[in-house]
């Protein structure tokens, strides 16, 4: 790591929280306790902004004038600006979301995807270490959230989730949140999963699939269930995977 950083803050911001910590970009751990803030209720630029230098101020005077800050946006980031808003304010769209939290935060940030950022943690630190060829990492949560990556390489803004399946936007059948509100059995969402995951291994033929998201932890009950070619895996960083992330592209 001689000339390239070891610490490094990333920031994750979800539809329901904003979590942050710094993160030794060795081991890919976090350093000390995360710091949560709930994701405010009109998740505006602004707004969302002020939250983020919140949660950095309770960092930077314990870390290295210089450290790396990354920070993640559920949706599309294309050289710094947000072209699309999951789960988030539609004032984002087409909103320079890196030159905002630069400017909140007083120095220079990244700005990423954040279903990018836990894959590139998976792969660095996580489940996929060491795979070689195509792994995509899916986030099952409120919507689904895709990352590919090739031979360690991320392909950025990937939004596979929203492939048409049977007719319908695939995460507004398969995402975990659909499963939640139907109420859906194991079984029944099982079935949603497997065409949607063959619909890409179809496509893309991936070496690997990692399953992400709150949901992952019980991935016991319905991965057994599904009848794939490629192997599907959980992650392992689960909800620390976008702060790490985050971080590490920073560093880049």
């Amino acid at each position: 790591m001689s000339g390239t950083p070891r610490v490094a803050l990333g920031i994750d911001i979800g539809g329901s929280g904003i979590k942050g910590a710094p993160v030794d970009l060795v081991t890919g751990t976090l350093i000390g306790e995360r710091v949560k803030i709930a994701t405010p209720e009109h998740s505006t630029p602004q707004a969302v902004a002020a939250i983020v230098d919140q949660i950095a101020d309770q960092f930077v005077d314990s870390l290295p004038k210089d450290a790396p800050i990354g920070v993640t946006i559920p949706g599309v980031v294309q050289h710094g600006i947000v072209r699309t808003a999951a789960n988030i304010d539609r004032g984002w769209i087409d909103c320079p979301g890196q030159e905002i939290f630069s400017q909140a935060l007083g120095r220079h940030c990244l700005l990423v995807n954040d279903a990018d950022a836990a894959g590139v943690a998976e792969v660095r630190y996580g489940a996929a270490k060491g795979k070689d060829g195509l792994v995509i990492l899916t986030t099952l949560g409120t919507g689904i959230g895709i990352a590919l990556l090739h031979n360690g390489v991320l392909i950025p803004n990937a939004e596979l989730g929203h492939l048409e399946v049977d007719g319908y936007d695939a995460e507004t059948r398969a995402a975990a949140s659909i499963r939640e509100r139907d109420g859906l059995s194991w079984t029944k969402w099982a079935a949603r999963l497997q065409r949607y995951y063959t619909t890409v291994e179809n496509l893309l033929w991936p070496d690997l699939f990692l399953v992400g998201g709150g949901v992952s932890r019980k991935a016991d009950k319905f991965l057994p269930l599904l009848h794939l070619r490629t192997p599907i895996i959980p992650a392992a960083l689960q909800n620390q995977a976008g702060i790490i992330g985050a971080a590490a592209l920073a560093a880049d």
